[in-house]
């Protein structure tokens, strides 16, 4: 028997911020998002495409062959937005006790993409919100685009568990979610005993987290028919400087 547990009640625009800082996330429905953003629903759907020609992430250590996945980095200050040097992901091992302390070097995110003044808009609306929750200041952003696959019968949404990303705030967006089964949703504080558990599943609705608060992971996920999957776009934002080896 599967289960499906809805999101918890949606955040609205005019107390996004209040909810973030009462609970440590909020959950945003995709018209909440594109409104917010000042980005229309149907060019975000425009972008979906994208998603069915990522390149596979050879780096899984557990040996596994279900992600795909690119990777950009931009700095974001107030409604400037500017993309980086292309450069590898890297986390400490503190956070990613599977993939931390390793260079991972991604192909970027496609050109046609993140060149749009929507696409602009949306990690300037990320940094509002951010700069709301922390403070305004630059942020420096990385964007990675994550194809979950079932072709070998199972995919893991995150292979390294429950676990924060060393950020200031993690946006995950669902993108689309296809013939599959699992993906839940939970998360925990990261001092308590609290946590809620959902699936999302409308394309381009949103969790945000505030990173130092809560842990996070989803479920892994397992065919309803050949092909299924799972597609999201992780956005996360930090201060200071990106997470760089010491």
């Amino acid at each position: 028997m599967t289960f499906s547990f809805p999101p918890p009640a949606l955040a609205h625009g005019h107390d996004l911020g209040s909810v973030l800082q009462q609970q440590g996330f909020a959950v945003l429905g995709a018209h909440a998002v594109a409104q917010l953003a000042g980005v229309p629903l149907p060019e975000m759907l425009t972008w979906c495409p994208g998603w069915a020609t990522l390149p596979p992430d050879n780096y899984l250590r557990d040996g596994g062959r279900y992600r795909r996945r690119r990777h950009s980095c931009f700095r974001v200050d107030a409604d400037q937005v500017q993309q980086v040097v292309h450069r590898p992901h890297w986390q400490p091992l503190e956070y990613n006790a599977l993939h931390g302390g390793l260079e991972r070097h991604f192909e970027p995110m496609a050109q046609d993409l993140v060149a749009q003044p929507s696409w602009l808009k949306l990690l300037s609306w990320l940094g509002q919100v951010c700069s709301g929750l922390k403070g305004a200041q630059p942020w420096f952003v990385e964007a990675h685009q994550f194809r979950i696959d079932t072709t070998d019968g199972i995919g893991r949404p995150t292979p390294e568990g429950a676990h924060r990303d060393g950020v200031d705030m993690v946006a995950v967006f669902m993108v689309a979610r296809e013939g599959v089964k699992g993906g839940e949703t939970r998360v925990f504080d990261a001092d308590g005993p609290n946590g809620q558990r959902f699936t999302l599943d409308q394309p381009w609705s949103l969790l945000l987290l505030d990173d130092a608060r809560v842990i996070h992971e989803s479920t892994p996920i397992q065919p309803l028919q050949p092909g299924g999957h799972r597609d999201t776009l992780v956005v996360t934002l930090r201060a200071g400087g990106f997470q760089a080896e010491a």
